[in-house]
């Protein structure tokens, strides 16, 4: 089932998420949920309080970068082949060199923004059958995880942006959040009292 995507303003995304137990109440469900969800937006990546749910678990689906020529054979490979699921995730280290890449976010449409960030990190986490793992990714695998990362931190990509940038995107959010904007998925807007 396609879920609504909760639009910038709304409360959950700034809050700091909860793990989860293996019991959780149909986990299976929502992850099956979120997965399409994200492909029906064409997201590489949906944090559970993007579906308004405050709590330790993202998914991941590199493969839309795949086909970008400029990458070598290698990462492209690496890049379609990666589909996963994170639960209860820590980001134990972000290592090497700045670099800055153009990022958005579903639940901030038409809005994309240069982002640094290191590019490589090692994440401890669970997947969806709470195996536990422990994986260094560097390039765009670790960009995706980072970002779907800090929606569970409470921390949306325009927030690692210049207090000049905010206040140049100021309006433009604002209309984001009264659902002022035309988009082609679902979303849930705060300024609303139902989505659409």
């Amino acid at each position: 089932m396609t879920l609504p995507i909760v639009a910038y303003g709304d409360p959950v995304l700034k809050k700091e998420c909860k793990e989860i137990a293996k019991d959780h109440l149909k986990l299976s469900e929502l992850i099956s949920n979120m997965w399409e969800t994200m492909s029906n937006a064409s997201g590489v990546g949906l944090a559970a309080p993007q579906i308004g749910q405050a709590i330790r678990l993202f998914l991941v689906d590199t493969s839309a970068f795949a086909d970008d020529e400029s990458l070598g054979e290698k990462e492209q490979k690496e890049l379609a082949d990666f589909k996963q699921v994170f639960i209860n995730a820590v980001i134990e280290e972000e290592v090497g060199k700045d670099w800055v890449f153009n990022e958005g976010c579903l639940s901030i449409p038409d809005v994309r923004e240069d982002i640094t960030r290191k590019d490589t990190i090692t994440i401890s986490y669970m997947d969806e059958n709470f195996k536990v793992k422990k994986e260094t990714f560097d390039g765009l695998r670790a960009r995706v995880i980072q970002h779907e990362y800090d929606h569970i931190e409470g921390i949306l990509f325009t927030d690692r942006l210049s207090s000049l940038k905010k206040r140049l995107l100021k309006k433009r959010l604002t209309n984001i959040s009264k659902g002022n904007i035309k988009i082609d998925y679902r979303m849930r807007f705060p300024g609303l009292k139902k989505g659409r």
